[in-house]
């Protein structure tokens, strides 16, 4: 099972959180609007900060705003910002890692066209389309019909 890390998980969160607040929002707010523990919201934030995906203030008056508008958030921004480049096997390219049996593998290195596929898909998708429940409609794809016989 392909399956993202609480810590993307709890980015997204914020993040639409953060598209619903006049001004600033602080880390605490953030929590409670979400659910998520004030230090944890906090680590995310940081992490998201350094990215570019939200700018901090200081101050008093500071805490956090959206970089730049949900609708041009794409989920796989995210997804980069807080668990690394989108890969799903060891053996991807521009992975870092290799399996150790990559010499031995008849399918080493064909797993590069369905990790661009999916990369290219959580590209197209963005953060307003997540706070909105809706799939671009370039994505969709019919779902297969279950008793048909290729």
């Amino acid at each position: 099972m392909l399956k993202l890390s609480r810590l993307t998980d709890y980015a997204v969160a914020a993040l639409v959180r953060l598209s619903m607040a006049d001004g600033v929002e602080t880390s605490p707010g953030i929590a409670a609007g979400t659910g998520v523990p004030e230090p944890t919201v906090a680590k995310v934030l940081k992490v998201l900060a350094g990215h570019g995906l939200v700018i901090s203030t200081r101050g008093a008056r500071g805490g956090y705003r959206l970089g730049k508008p949900l609708a041009e958030i794409a989920v796989a921004e995210v997804i980069v910002a807080i668990d690394g480049p989108i890969a799903l096997t060891s053996c991807v390219e521009g992975a870092g890692t290799t399996c150790g049996s990559q010499s031995l593998c008849p399918v080493a290195g064909r797993w590069d066209p369905v990790n661009e596929a999916i990369r290219d898909a959580l590209l197209h998708i963005s953060l307003a389309d997540m706070a909105a429940a809706s799939v671009p409609r370039a994505l969709r794809i019919p779902a297969p019909k279950i008793n048909e016989v290729a």
